[in-house]
């Protein structure tokens, strides 16, 4: 394997390649998709637009955890009702937000 430069038949079908993958935007997308961001990324967190089916879901999920916590007291029921809760609790709010604004 040479690390010299490359022939100029071979340089110029490298860069026609890179080019052609420059503009390719889909595979741009992807490729800023898949880049390491240290913190979540909130814009499309606040941009979460719930539908109704998915709160009663999550609604109906949480309230039988909760009475299952209780009935049985199983930390492992009540660990999931910690984690759900908060999720459902914030989809019931940004539904309320979007009816709200019109």
């Amino acid at each position: 394997m040479s690390i010299g430069r490359l022939p100029d038949h071979e340089q110029r079908i490298l860069d026609e390649v890179e080019r052609a993958l420059r503009r390719d935007r889909r595979l741009d997308r992807r490729l800023r998709t898949l880049r390491y961001r240290r913190f979540p990324d909130l814009t499309r967190l606040a941009a979460y637009r719930p539908r109704v089916p998915t709160v009663l879901a999550l609604l109906a999920v949480a309230v039988t955890l909760m009475v299952v916590g209780i009935v049985t007291s199983a930390p492992g029921v009540i660990w999931a009702f910690a984690g759900v809760w908060p999720v459902a609790l914030f989809a019931v709010f940004r539904l309320l937000c979007r009816w709200t604004r019109g």
